[in-house]
C-alpha cells in the first residue's frame, strides 16, 4: 500500500514538470540527451559567462537557449556549439547580453 502511495505522488509530480513529454518515452530521452550534451559543451568551455544559459530540446530536436551572457562572443559561441550538436535541427536563441557582473 506504501508503494502505491508513493508511486502515485510521483505520478503526480512528473505531470507538474512542464518541459517533459513522457508520454513518448523514446523522445523524452532523445531530448534529454541533446540537452545534456549541449550543457555539457558549454561547461567544457569554462566561459564563466555560459553558465546563465538554460537549454530546451523538443521532440523535433530544436533547441531553445536563453538566460544571459556577458558578450555578443559568448552568445555566438553558445549557438555555435547547440548547432554543432548531433541531432540538432534547429537553434533559438533567447540570449540576452547583461550588463552587470
Amino acid at each position: 500500500m506504501a508503494f502505491c502511495a508513493l508511486f502515485a505522488s510521483a505520478a503526480v509530480m512528473a505531470d507538474k514538470d512542464s518541459d517533459a513529454d513522457r508520454s513518448h518515452p523514446h523522445d523524452f530521452v532523445k531530448d534529454s540527451a541533446i540537452t545534456a550534451k549541449i550543457k555539457t559543451k558549454l561547461a567544457g568551455e569554462h566561459i564563466t559567462s555560459l553558465g546563465r544559459i538554460h537549454v530546451d530540446t523538443d521532440k523535433d530536436g530544436a533547441v531553445w537557449l536563453s538566460g544571459t551572457a556577458r558578450s555578443q562572443a559568448a552568445i555566438d559561441k553558445a549557438v555555435s556549439i547547440a548547432r554543432d550538436t548531433e541531432h540538432v535541427i534547429s537553434v533559438h536563441s533567447d540570449i540576452k547580453i547583461r550588463s552587470d557582473d
